[in-house]
C-alpha cells in the first residue's frame, strides 16, 4: 500500500492520425500490458491534476532502496492482459462514417442538432499544447540565482523564491491549454535547472519551511526538501544515508484514504507501508523499508515531520505540521484481513500551531453565524454588502467590542475607478464578436488587449501586468465570463482583526493559493488636490514600489528570454483611492517590507467610459488565519551622495521584520 505519491514521467505527445474514406484497423501487439487505474492508491490523486485532467501517459515510479537495495513493487496493481491482434475500428468523422458492433458503415444522412443557426461560426477554441515541446534538458546560460550551498541547504527567503517560481511555470502551463504532464513538466524543468533547495535528506526541521505552511501539490515538497519521496508516503534516510547504524524516518505525509487516524490535534495513528493490491488476494505488510525506518525512529527517538492532507473547496491541501516523536508501534487485521502496521506519533510541545489552526477555521466556516471566541464583536462587518460575511474580533483585549471608526461599507469603487477618457467610441469597446460565449477564442477582442490569452485560469492571476483589461458592460460575453474577476467581489472568509500593534488587520479562514485574487481597494477615487494629509487609508499608485519578480522564467519553459512578460505597472495618470470615508476589507489590510499580497491595476469600461479598479492578489501560497499584507510604498526621494538614494515614508513601519525599510506611505 504505497503512500501518497505525485509521478514524475515525461511521455510523448499525443499524435493526430488522419484517416481515409474506410478506417483502417488498428492491430494491437499479443499481449500488450495495459495498466489500471487503481484508486485506492493516493498517487492517483495527485496524477489526476484538477487544472490539467487526468494523466494518461505510463506510471515511471523513482524507486527507493529498501535496506537490501530491492524495489519493492508490491502495491502495483496486476496487469490486465490484451488478447493478441485484438481490432480496433476507429471512427472518421470526416467520411460520417459511424461503426456500431457488428454492423457496416452508416449510410443514413446526418441530421443537424439543436444549438448554432446553419451557417453561423462557432469560436475556435485554443489549440492543445505539445507537452514534450515544454519540457527541458538543459539551458547553459540560465541562472537559477540558487547557488550549490543553497540548493543542499536553503532558508526562507530561497524556499518562498523555489515554490513560487514552481508554481508560476504551473500557472503558465494552464493558460498554455497544456493538457497533460503538467505537474511533471514544472517539476522537472525546475529540478534539472536548479531551482530547488535542502536536496539531501535530513532528521528534524527544514530550513526555510516553517510550520503551518501549506503546499497544494507533491512535488512543491519534494522541491523544498519537506519530503523527498516522489512515491512514498514514508520518507527515511537509508543505512548508507543515515549517520546512525541503519535507517531512520524522516517525514510521513498523511494519504486520506488509508486507516489513519488524523482527527486529533497532537497525536497520529499511522498505517504501515505496501502489500496491499486492489485486485488478488491480500498480502501482509512486511517490516521493511518505510516500515522499518518507522520502527527505527521508536527505538532511537528521533524526530520524525508530519504533513496533513486535507480537502478545502475540493482541492487538497497540505499541512506542515511540525516534529513528532514515533511512541509505539503494532501489528493489526486491517478491513482486508491482511496484517497491517500501526505506529502512534507524538507531536512534540512548544511548537507553533499548524494542523489546529486548520481545525478551528473549519469549525469557523461550517458554524460561521455562530462565531465561539470570546473576542468576538461583530458577525458580518459588510452588514450584508458582501456575499460572504466579514467577522470582527478582537483578541488582543476581549473586553473592549468597539468597532472601527465610522465609514461606509462599499463593495466596489465609488465612481467605478479612475477615468481614461470621457469620450470613447463604443463600438472600440468590448468583445461584440463573442455572443453569448465566454471570452477563450482567438478572435476575442478583450483577449487581444490581454496578447492574445486570458489573464486568468479558474480565478488564478496567471502574470503580473502593466495592466490587466476585464470584459465591461459593452462586451456581449455572459456575466460568468473568465475574464470578469475583480468585478465579482468576495470570495473568500475574511476577518477583521486587532493586531498587537497595527490596529486593524486583515486574514483569511480559508488557505489561499498563489495569484487567488483576495479584494478590490475599494474607495473614492480622488484628484491630487482633494486628498486630505491625514488620510490613512489612501492608495496611490504613484508611490514608489519595493521590485521583485513574480512572473514565469521563459527559459524554465523553453521559450525565448525576450518574451518575459514585463511587471511594471504602466498607467497613463496618477490613480488616488481613498479608503477613509467609504471602502471595502482592503481598508484594513497592513502594511509589510515582506508582504504576501500584491496590487494589480485592472482596467475596463461602463457606459461607454474606461475606468481603472485595484485588485489585490496573493504573492504566494498564504495559511489560514495568516494576516494579510502588502507594500505600501513610499513618497519621498532623499540624496545622501551623488549616486545614493534613500526612500521614506511618512510613517514608521512596524512589521519587525528582519529587511524592514523603517518607514512607507
Amino acid at each position: 500500500m504505497m503512500k501518497s505519491t505525485e509521478q514524475y514521467n515525461s511521455d510523448a505527445a499525443d499524435e493526430t492520425h488522419k484517416t481515409s474514406a474506410v478506417s483502417p484497423l488498428i492491430m494491437v501487439s499479443p499481449l500488450r500490458t495495459i495498466c489500471p487505474f487503481d484508486d485506492s492508491k493516493d498517487w492517483y490523486d495527485d496524477w489526476y491534476d484538477e487544472d490539467a485532467g487526468l494523466n494518461t501517459g505510463s506510471i515511471k515510479r523513482e524507486p527507493s532502496d529498501d535496506v537490501n537495495g530491492e524495489t519493492d513493487d508490491s502495491s502495483a496493481a496486476p496487469p490486465l492482459m490484451v488478447t493478441p491482434l485484438q481490432t480496433i475500428r476507429p471512427s472518421d468523422d470526416s467520411n460520417n462514417n459511424c461503426y456500431d458492433v457488428g454492423a457496416g458503415p452508416s449510410t443514413v444522412p446526418v441530421k443537424r442538432g439543436r444549438g448554432r443557426p446553419k451557417g453561423s461560426k462557432k469560436p475556435k477554441k485554443p489549440k492543445t499544447d505539445d507537452p514534450n515541446s515544454r519540457m527541458v534538458e538543459s539551458c547553459s546560460n540560465f541562472d537559477s540565482r540558487i547557488t550549490e550551498v543553497e540548493r543542499e541547504t536553503g532558508n526562507q527567503e530561497i524556499v518562498g523564491s523555489v515554490l513560487k517560481r514552481f508554481d508560476a511555470v504551473r500557472r503558465r502551463l494552464c493558460q498554455l491549454n497544456h493538457p497533460k504532464h503538467l505537474l511533471t513538466t514544472a517539476s522537472t524543468n525546475c529540478t534539472k535547472l536548479g531551482v530547488q533547495t535542502n536536496r539531501r535528506r535530513r532528521i528534524g526541521p527544514v530550513p526555510g519551511v516553517q510550520v503551518g505552511d501549506i503546499f497544494y501539490y507533491w512535488g512543491e515538497m519534494c522541491l523544498v526538501g519537506l519530503h523527498k519521496q516522489t512515491v512514498a508516503g514514508i520518507d527515511y534516510l537509508t543505512a548508507a544515508e543515515s549517520a546512525v547504524d541503519g535507517q531512520a524516518a524522516t517525514s510521513v505525509v498523511t494519504a486520506g484514504k488509508y486507516d489513519d487516524e488524523t482527527e486529533e490535534l497532537d497525536t497520529l495513528i499511522y498505517s504501515g507501508h505496501g502489500r496491499k493490491v486492489k485486485y488478488g488476494p491480500p498480502c501482509d505488510q512486511v517490516l521493511q523499508r518505510g516500515n522499518l525506518a518507522l520502527e527505527a525512529s521508536e527505538r532511537r527517538g528521533n524526530d520524525v515531520r508530519v504533513v496533513r492532507r486535507e480537502v478545502h473547496n475540493n482541492e487538497k491541501v497540505y499541512i506542515y505540521d511540525g516534529l513528532y516523536m514515533v511512541s509505539r508501534s503494532w501489528i493489526v487485521t486491517g478491513k482486508s484481513g491482511s496484517q497491517e502496521f500501526r505506529f502512534k506519533l507524538v507531536r512534540k510541545p512548544d511548537q507553533p500551531p499548524g494542523y489546529a489552526i486548520w481545525k478551528l477555521v473549519e469549525k469557523l466556516r461550517n458554524h460561521e453565524s455562530i462565531d465561539p471566541r470570546e473576542g468576538f464583536i461583530l458577525q458580518d462587518l459588510s452588514f450584508g454588502e458582501e456575499l460572504l460575511p466579514v467577522h470582527l474580533v478582537n483578541e488582543v483585549d476581549e473586553d473592549d467590542k468597539t468597532i472601527p471608526e465610522d465609514f461606509e461599507y462599499i463593495r466596489s469603487q465609488c465612481y467605478s475607478g479612475m477615468k481614461h477618457d470621457l469620450h470613447v467610441d463604443g463600438q472600440a469597446l468590448g468583445c461584440h464578436n463573442c455572443q453569448g460565449e465566454s471570452c477563450s477564442h482567438q478572435n476575442c477582442t478583450c483577449m487581444g488587449k490581454n496578447g492574445g490569452q486570458l489573464p486568468y485560469h479558474k480565478n488564478i492571476l496567471v502574470c503580473r501586468k502593466p495592466l490587466i483589461y476585464e470584459c465591461g458592460e459593452s462586451c456581449t460575453c455572459p456575466i460568468d465570463c473568465p475574464n470578469r474577476l475583480v468585478q465579482t467581489g468576495l470570495k473568500l472568509h475574511l476577518e477583521v482583526f486587532k493586531t498587537t500593534n497595527c490596529g486593524w488587520g486583515l486574514r483569511s479562514w480559508d488557505p489561499i493559493r498563489a495569484g487567488t485574487f483576495i479584494c478590490e481597494f475599494a474607495g473614492v477615487s480622488k484628484a491630487k488636490e482633494e486628498v486630505e494629509e491625514d488620510d490613512d487609508y489612501l492608495f496611490d499608485t504613484s508611490r514608489i514600489y519595493h521590485t521583485f519578480i513574480w512572473n514565469y522564467e521563459p527559459q524554465l519553459l523553453r521559450e525565448d528570454a525576450s518574451k518575459q512578460v514585463s511587471e511594471v505597472i504602466n498607467l497613463p495618470t496618477q490613480v488616488l483611492i481613498s479608503a477613509k470615508e467609504k471602502g471595502n476589507v482592503g481598508r484594513f489590510m497592513n502594511h509589510s517590507c515582506s508582504p504576501n499580497v500584491f496590487w494589480q491595476p485592472i482596467e475596463y469600461e461602463n457606459n461607454g467610459v474606461t475606468y481603472v479598479r485595484i485588485g489585490l492578489f496573493a504573492m504566494k501560497h498564504i495559511p489560514p488565519m495568516t494576516e494579510l499584507t502588502y507594500d505600501y510604498g513610499v513618497s519621498f526621494v532623499e540624496k545622501t551622495g551623488e549616486d545614493e538614494v534613500i526612500y521614506r515614508g511618512k510613517k514608521i513601519c512596524l512589521c519587525g521584520l528582519v529587511q524592514c525599510c523603517g518607514s512607507f506611505g
